[in-house]
């Protein structure tokens, strides 16, 4: 039973376990930072290490459910979680998921035996980097765009396709008090099936969910981060309990990259205090481009393996050195412009205190 709950697929040794560690930090970093949950870089990361991607994916997601639990609840404290909204999407997430499990799982089997041993991870290692490439793609142009746009950057989100869904006939519509918005329940239902399924084939859902709360439904940006974390906190849960009944969950990952994350996400979190609106959609805009450039670079490995391409099994390592670099090289970049900016304000807030206290003595001596 336990062997069906949770695999190891990886021999994890104090090089590997630390670089889980760093992946987990960074991730942290930039999760608090964007206010996504880093997945877009822990995943990619631990493939790089020699990590299937459905491992590396279930793993992810079971991590995701603790830091989303924690997430919530301060939101909610806030007044910034849409719970009915959330349980709606749930609904149909869960179909997401179950799916995008289904789809991996057989995949990774497809050459191997029942834990996938003696056939590798090629075929599902492929179709994981052919969606995180895609989506995350798409999430990134689409990010830039809006940081170029001039005169536009620090403008409310458009409500163009949430006004012109809202013409269209198709009810039954509810109305989500905490948001303030009206609408189609089909609309919320399709939104939770396609942030279920990418959450459960990429580890990735929030950049579908918080997008689609915003500008289909017309959803405030501080109450769609809320929801999306209270119902990634239920994807997280029924994502790990799926994978965990497949084998595919390794606590060993799980545990290292909540070791890191829990220590990054504050840091992050102050960053975004420190760091105006316009460079952090810049920020992640690139990292996001790079993480993606990363995916790609390792897909020659994958094709060769599934048998589509003949190129000399010995260039492998040399395909996922350049890869893994690209990756750790976009991640740290990320966290020394956070870590400087931290410092910066800090200074700058230390400044101002002082000045503050000195200002404030005046009149006392006097």
């Amino acid at each position: 039973m336990e062997q069906l709950l949770f695999g190891q697929y990886i021999s994890l040794d104090v090089g590997i376990a630390l670089q889980v560690v760093v992946l987990g930090f960074i991730g942290g970093v930039l999760s608090g930072f964007i206010g996504s949950g880093g997945a877009f870089f822990m995943t990619p990361g631990m493939m790089n290490l020699g990590v299937p991607g459905v491992v590396a994916v279930a793993s992810n997601i079971t991590h995701k459910f603790g830091k989303a639990m924690v997430g919530s609840r301060r939101h909610g404290e806030m007044g910034n979680v849409d719970k009915r909204l959330s349980l709606y999407m749930v609904a149909t997430s869960f179909i997401g998921i179950r799916i995008a499990v289904w789809i991996n799982s057989t995949l990774f089997r497809m050459e191997g035996d029942s834990h996938g041993a003696g056939g590798g991870s090629g075929a599902s290692d492929l179709y994981i980097s052919a969606v995180f490439i895609g989506i995350l793609s798409l999430v990134a142009i689409s990010m830039l765009r809006d940081v170029l746009k001039k005169g536009e950057a620090d403008q409310a989100p458009s409500r163009k396709i949430a006004d012109a869904l809202g013409k269209i006939y198709l009810p039954p519509y509810v109305h989500l008090k905490v948001a303030d918005v009206r609408v189609s329940l089909w609309i919320i239902l399709v939104a939770g099936l396609a942030t279920g399924y990418l959450a459960g084939t990429i580890g990735v859902g929030g950049f579908i969910g918080v997008p689609a709360m915003i500008y289909l439904f017309g959803v405030p940006t501080a109450v769609a981060a809320g929801s999306e974390l209270y119902l990634a906190m239920y994807m997280g849960a029924w994502g790990a309990l799926n994978y965990a009944f497949q084998g595919m969950v390794d606590l060993r990952l799980t545990m290292l990259l909540y070791l890191g994350s829990l220590v990054g996400i504050f840091v992050g979190a102050y960053g975004v205090k420190v760091v105006k609106e316009v460079a952090i959609r810049l920020v992640t805009a690139v990292i996001i481009l790079l993480c993606v450039l990363s995916r790609a670079i390792a897909i020659p490995i994958y094709l060769r393996q599934v048998g589509w391409s003949e190129t000399d099994p010995a260039l492998d390592q040399y395909f996922n050195l350049a890869s893994k670099a690209l990756l750790f090289a976009a991640g740290i970049s990320g966290v020394l412009m956070i870590l400087f900016n931290v410092v910066k304000g800090y200074r700058q807030r230390r400044k101002v205190h002082l000045t503050m206290e000195k200002v404030g003595a005046v009149p006392e001596v006097a």
